[in-house]
């Protein structure tokens, strides 16, 4: 199967999952923004430890090897306070904006023109900030297993601990 077609077949899987997560309503974004529903953190966070697991199951096999990009602490300061901005204005992240705009909610059409303009945009500043902001705190390409000196199991296994732990007590809270 071609690399299109896994992506295809991914997006429309990841798609399927946030609309049954209900991931995708207004209500949940504005909730996860309060501090007041952590249906979208639940979720995502589950879709970050059954990454780390697919990867390293992967690159163990020799089927797919990461792709560690160098950590950039301005970049991130930077794109985190966009991102979270836009998030806060619109009431919606880019796939929750996608998957709201499929499911008939218009309203999410002006994310999604906010995120092509905030790309646009970047796309021309690009050549002017990316040897200034862009090199603020470069340190390389880092990992948690690296920095501590572990097995990359006993990492995602902690992670996979503290995860289920977080759950339990968010579940416990009414979150």
């Amino acid at each position: 199967m071609s690399t299109l077609m896994n992506g295809l077949l991914t997006g429309i899987a990841f798609g399927f999952l946030l609309q049954k997560g209900r991931v995708v309503r207004f209500d949940k974004q504005m909730g996860a923004l309060r501090l007041m529903d952590m249906t979208i953190l639940k979720f995502f966070f589950s879709a970050i430890l059954t990454g780390m697991v697919g990867v390293a199951i992967l690159h163990q096999l020799g089927i797919a090897r990461p792709l560690i990009l160098p950590t950039n602490i301005g970049a991130n300061i930077i794109g985190g306070l966009t991102f979270g901005l836009g998030w806060s204005i619109i009431g919606y992240c880019p796939g929750t904006s996608l998957g709201a705009l499929g499911e008939g909610r218009i309203d999410a059409l002006w994310g999604i023109l906010g995120m092509l303009l905030g790309a646009a945009l970047f796309a021309e500043v690009y050549p002017a900030v990316q040897d200034s902001i862009l090199t603020w705190g470069r340190e390389g390409s880092i990992r948690l297993p690296e920095i501590f000196g572990l097995n990359d199991w006993i990492v995602i296994a902690i992670f996979i601990a503290g995860g289920l732990g977080l759950f339990v007590w968010l579940e416990k809270k009414g979150l």
